[in-house]
């Protein structure tokens, strides 16, 4: 048995999948949930997702061996100090937020010398879709699971998280902090911002019904993440606000270049920015194929 008690504090997509992952492996002995609707709590117990729940967090951490907090990041301060106060000694404190700095600075003044018993993580994986019913244990199967340990971070609760993930099928890497911060707002943070803002405007546009009616796969194919959940793609940007807006800023200037070669008629440029994309994507491609 890897785990012997689970606690999840906020029992969504990620916590659920991760939850029904460590059951069906046989991994977990017992999973508590703690939910704010005590109704999302109630359809975890009827998936088998969780064995039992607290709307109290002390009392859904009271025991854990493991304790996860898959709440939105706004909250995550917020929750810190009730989860701290009830963790017993050996207890292991890991996440699965988006963004690690201002995760990781808010556990830095709470924690005290539990600090070390906290793994920051962040699982590249997910849908379009949320909640508990989205949940399914195959989620992490070959995706990577980012961890950012600090040179204070306990070697043994490393190894477990570290071992929790792979258990499930995730790659697992190491990152630092601002590195992790830096690359996630670029490829993960910047798309979903393009995504709603493509959707936003055209949806405000007076021809909308002729727009989406004649709109093709390549629409269906780049906007399919602005249907994510958009509380959580709002706190995402505030708790990484700063990698996020030189991202923003990077993008700004590179398609300035575009709309000016198009102005201007620069084929030769358009063609080249073109051409230097294509050969990123196949790049891209070819790399997740043999990932």
């Amino acid at each position: 048995m890897l785990i012997d008690h689970l606690s999840i504090i906020g029992v969504g997509l990620i916590g659920g999948s991760l939850a029904r992952a460590l059951r069906k492996a046989k991994l977990v002995n017992r999973v508590t949930g703690c939910n704010r609707n005590e109704d999302t709590l109630k359809k975890a117990v009827e998936l088998d997702v969780i064995d039992d729940y607290s709307l109290d967090i002390a009392e859904a951490v009271a025991g854990a061996d493991v304790v996860v907090i898959g709440t939105p990041l706004s909250t995550t301060e917020k929750i810190l100090p009730q989860i701290v106060a009830s963790l017993k000694p050996n207890a292991v404190l890991t996440d699965v937020g988006s963004a690690k700095g201002s995760v990781v600075s808010a556990a830095q003044k709470v924690m005290g010398d539990k600090f070390s018993r906290f793994v920051p993580g962040h699982p590249i994986a997910g849908t379009e879709q949320s909640g508990v019913e989205a949940s399914f244990a195959e989620l992490f199967v070959d995706h990577r699971v980012i961890l950012t340990p600090l040179e204070v971070t306990d070697i043994s609760a490393h190894k477990l998280i570290t071992e929790m993930w792979q258990a499930v099928g995730a790659d697992v890497i190491d990152l630092d902090v601002k590195h992790h911060d830096d690359v996630l707002a670029a490829t993960s943070h910047l798309p979903h911002m393009l995504a709603y803002a493509l959707v936003d405007c055209l949806a405000g546009m007076q021809e909308r019904e002729e727009i989406f009616k004649y709109a093709a796969g390549g629409f269906a194919d780049f906007t399919r993440i602005a249907s994510s959940s958009p509380e959580m793609w709002h706190d995402i940007c505030f708790s990484n606000r700063d990698a996020l807006l030189n991202s923003l800023e990077l993008f700004s200037e590179h398609i300035s270049k575009i709309k000016d070669a198009i102005e201007n008629s620069d084929s030769e440029q358009l063609l080249s920015i073109f051409k230097r994309a294509k050969r990123a994507r196949d790049q891209f491609t070819n790399i997740q194929k043999t990932v």
